[in-house]
């Protein structure tokens, strides 16, 4: 199911005690971003776990617009792009405390054909690693090997049948996708249908949404997007570990993190000669997302490239040129 959200919608915190969640949206939102899919973010969500209250769950989505049966290529996460889930738990410490990174390798399995998936060997099977810091990103310990990003669900004959992998079914490699990081958080990397219910139609038609005329159109539905699903001990998020049950009240301060998620590109690539592509130089990140719409439907088309290049640390900062977006917004005119 899918939920309804506004661009009024904005949130950037959450409770660890509270079963109050965070969305944030933004698809395509800027001119550089659009260009480069596999390293835009769509989505973010944290909250705190219904399966079990002792954890928080953080899922951020990128890659938007993904047709299910986008064959003969499907959608997958990029090579040489660090992926991550910032956390900040601390408002006495500058920045980050707490980074999860997501690196991902393709491999193709038979060369000899056109098919993704052909009898139980897949082409550009995509396979992932996690590496996590505790120390505002300064170092990283990998707490993961070897992820297994499951293939797209492209059709009974290629999941199920003797031609294909043979498996089950869909659910099946869903479910044994599903990993335990060395450190104890559960992770998933995967396609899924989108969830961010948007009338990108009206919104982008000078603010129609509502429409004045006809029924709001979910402007993402049947479409997907690339998933990284993370689910967190509160007491392995929490300033000092101290487990939920420890909790004074429901606004503890020391039970308040702040959640945002990037994607990070080498500042050179270049074609070599004969193919593929040569990557070098520091990293640096070209999308983030913190905020629901906020670059997609606040910030002018003039300023978007601007605002991926900061980190929300800047985001003051920066008020004097921000600011007014903000106070006055131009979608609340029209």
């Amino acid at each position: 199911m899918k939920k309804k959200f506004t661009a009024a919608f904005f949130l950037s915190v959450m409770l660890l005690n509270t079963v109050a969640p965070v969305f944030a949206s933004s698809h395509r939102e800027a001119p550089l971003i659009s260009n480069d899919p596999l390293a835009d973010n769509t989505d973010l969500y944290a909250f705190r776990s219904p399966d079990d209250p002792n954890k928080v769950t953080i899922i951020a989505n990128y890659i938007p617009g993904q047709l299910p049966q986008g064959g003969p290529n499907y959608y997958s996460f990029g090579e040489n792009i660090r992926y991550e889930i910032h956390v900040d738990n601390n408002a006495g410490t500058k920045g980050d405390d707490i980074v999860y990174r997501f690196l991902f390798h393709k491999k193709i399995e038979d060369s000899t054909t056109f098919f993704n998936i052909r009898l139980g060997k897949q082409n550009l099977k995509t396979t992932y690693s996690v590496d996590r810091s505790i120390d505002g990103g300064k170092t990283f310990e990998r707490i993961l090997y070897s992820g297994i990003v499951p293939p797209p669900n492209i059709g009974p004959r290629s999941i199920s049948s003797g031609v294909g992998l043979n498996a089950p079914d869909y659910n099946t490699l869903i479910n044994n996708s599903i990993k335990t990081a060395r450190t104890g958080e559960k992770v998933f990397c995967g396609t899924s249908d989108d969830p961010f219910y948007v009338d990108l139609g009206g919104i982008f038609d000078l603010g129609d949404a509502p429409r004045a005329s006809g029924k709001s159109v979910d402007g993402l539905k049947c479409l997907n997007v690339s998933t990284i699903a993370l689910q967190v001990d509160i007491s392995t998020l929490q300033k000092d570990h101290k487990k939920v049950q420890e909790c004074t009240n429901i606004l503890d301060p020391n039970y308040v993190i702040g959640v945002w998620a990037s994607a990070s590109r080498q500042k050179i690539t270049a074609l070599k000669k004969g193919g593929g592509l040569y990557y070098e130089g520091p990293w640096i990140h070209v999308s983030r997302l913190g905020m629901p719409l906020t670059n997609e439907a606040v910030v002018p088309i003039g300023y978007k490239d601007h605002w991926n290049a900061l980190t929300p640390y800047e985001d003051l900062s920066e008020l004097s040129t921000f600011g007014n977006f903000f106070y006055n917004p131009e979608l609340a005119l029209y």
